[in-house]
C-alpha cells in the first residue's frame, strides 16, 4: 500500500522559498541556518472568565523571526485554529516584507487561537488585555511593535496599548501601531494595505501596457483590506465587477455599485445577497476573466489545483501566502504578471512605520501627507523588485525575496555572530 506524501507545514514552505533564493545568492551555510530559523517563540496558555462566570484557557503565540534590521515588526491576529507553525511562517514573511520595501524592523507575528466572533465584547477585552500580559515581556517601542491583522482591529490595539501603558506606569503609544487617531493613531493607517495594493495594481498596469479602455478588476475579500482597495481602483478607472466575503461573491459584468453594496452590508447584508450583482461562490470568483485579480482574504487561495483556470492578467498578492508554491509556477508558465504579498500588501506595515516613527516623535503629519510618503515608498519599491526581475531573469516574487533577503542577510554579515 502506497504511503501518501506528508504536506507541509505553513513553515516549512516558507523555508523552502527561502531556500529557493538563498541558492540563487549563493548565501553562505552559516547565513542560510540564521536566516531560515525563527529567532524567539513564545506559546501561552492562559485563562479568561466569560460572561457566564465559566473560565476557558486560551492559547496564545508572539514570534520573532529577525531583528538584525530593527525591533521587531508585525501583526497579530485572533484565528480559529491559529498554530505555531502558522505564526513562524508569517514572522518570517514579515522580515521579509520590511526589507523588500526598505524599511527598519525586522519580522514578527502574533495572535491567539480563538473565534472572535464568539466572544462578547467585555470577554474580548479580556482576551485581549491577558494575552497582552502574557507577551509583555517581548513588546516594546524598542523591540516588538504590533499591529492589527485578521480578527483584530484598532479597538484591540488601543486595549494592549493601555495595557502595556498601565504596566509602564505611563502612556506608551510606540509600543502598537494600528491604533485609533485619538490615542496616537496615524492618519491612513486603516485603508493604507488596499492603497498599497492599488498603487502597485496601477504601476504594473503602465509596464504591462495594458491600454483597455475599462479594464476590470475582481477582489477576493471584502474587508479592510480588500474593500478599500476595491474603492480606490474604481476611483483610477478600473470596473470593479466581482468582490467576495466569507459567505460567498457577488458579480456585475457592468461593474458593481460599491457604494450601495457598502450600504447593503452596513445593514446586516453579506455581500452574496446584494441585489446590484449575480451571487456566485467565492471560488468561482478567482476564475473570472478579469483584468486584475486581488486575493485579499487568506492563504492558500491559488493552488495547483485551481492556477491552471485563473485568467487574469495581473495578479495582486494582497493577503499573505495566498498563493501557493506549485501555483506561482503554473501562473510564471501562463504569463500572467504576479505582484506577490511582500510587497503588494506592504502598504499597512509601511504606514505602521510611519505611525511608531510619529509617536516616538509626539509629531503627526495630515493625512495626504502619509498618502503621498505611502506612495514614494510602495512604487520606489515596485520598480526596485521589477528591475530585479528584469535583471535576473526571474519572477518578481523571486526577485522580491532576492532583494529581501539579501538586505537581512547584509545586516547579520555587518553584525557578526555575538559573542
Amino acid at each position: 500500500m502506497a504511503v501518501q506524501a506528508r504536506s507541509r507545514s505553513a513553515f516549512e514552505v516558507a523555508q523552502g522559498r527561502f531556500d529557493e533564493v538563498a541558492e540563487l545568492l549563493g548565501l553562505s551555510d552559516s547565513e542560510r541556518r540564521i536566516l531560515r530559523e525563527v529567532k524567539r517563540e513564545l506559546v501561552v496558555h492562559f485563562p479568561v472568565r466569560h460572561d457566564d462566570g465559566s473560565v476557558r484557557v486560551y492559547t496564545g503565540f508572539r514570534v520573532q523571526h529577525n531583528i538584525t534590521r530593527g525591533p521587531a515588526k508585525g501583526g497579530l491576529r485572533y484565528q480559529a485554529g491559529l498554530n505555531l507553525s502558522t505564526v513562524k511562517a508569517l514572522a518570517m514573511l514579515m522580515s521579509w516584507k520590511c526589507a523588500a520595501v526598505g524599511i527598519p524592523f525586522g519580522g514578527a507575528k502574533g495572535g491567539v487561537d480563538v473565534d472572535p466572533k464568539r466572544l462578547s465584547d467585555s470577554e474580548l477585552e479580556h482576551l485581549t488585555r491577558r494575552y497582552a500580559t502574557e507577551i509583555s515581556l517581548l513588546v516594546g517601542p524598542e523591540r516588538d511593535i504590533p499591529a492589527p491583522d485578521l480578527g483584530t482591529s484598532s479597538k484591540i490595539m488601543a486595549w494592549i496599548m493601555d495595557t502595556v501603558s498601565m504596566h509602564a506606569g505611563h502612556s506608551v503609544t510606540a509600543s502598537v501601531t494600528g491604533k485609533p487617531v485619538d490615542i496616537g493613531g496615524s492618519e491612513g493607517r486603516e485603508e493604507s494595505a488596499g492603497r498599497g495594493a492599488t498603487d502597485v495594481t496601477l504601476e504594473a498596469l503602465k509596464y504591462l501596457r495594458i491600454e483597455e479602455d475599462s479594464p476590470t478588476a475582481a477582489v477576493q475579500g471584502y474587508g479592510q483590506v480588500g474593500a478599500p482597495a476595491a474603492r480606490l481602483l474604481a476611483a483610477a478607472g478600473l470596473r470593479v465587477v466581482a468582490v467576495s466575503d466569507s459567505h460567498g461573491a457577488t458579480h456585475n459584468t457592468r461593474g458593481l455599485d460599491l457604494e450601495a453594496l457598502n450600504r447593503h452590508r452596513a445593514e446586516g447584508g453579506d455581500v452574496r445577497s446584494f441585489k446590484g450583482g449575480e451571487g456566485m461562490l467565492g471560488e468561482e470568483l478567482l476564475e473570472l476573466p478579469v483584468t486584475v485579480l486581488v486575493p485579499a482574504a487568506v492563504e492558500d487561495q491559488i493552488t495547483q489545483a485551481n492556477a491552471g483556470r485563473i485568467r487574469a492578467r495581473l495578479i495582486t498578492e494582497a493577503a499573505n501566502a495566498a498563493v501557493t508554491p506549485e501555483a506561482d509556477a503554473i501562473l510564471h508558465g501562463n504569463d500572467v504578471f504576479l505582484i506577490p504579498d511582500i510587497l503588494a500588501n506592504a502598504g499597512g506595515v509601511i504606514v505602521s512605520y510611519f505611525e511608531w516613527v510619529q509617536d516616538l516623535q509626539a509629531f503627526f503629519w495630515e493625512e495626504e501627507e502619509i498618502n503621498t510618503k505611502l506612495h514614494h515608498v510602495i512604487t520606489r519599491s515596485f520598480y526596485e523588485v521589477l528591475h530585479a526581475s528584469v535583471n535576473r531573469r526571474v519572477d518578481m516574487r523571486t526577485a522580491a525575496y532576492a532583494l529581501a533577503v539579501q538586505r537581512v542577510a547584509n545586516a547579520n554579515t555587518v553584525l557578526g555572530v555575538y559573542p
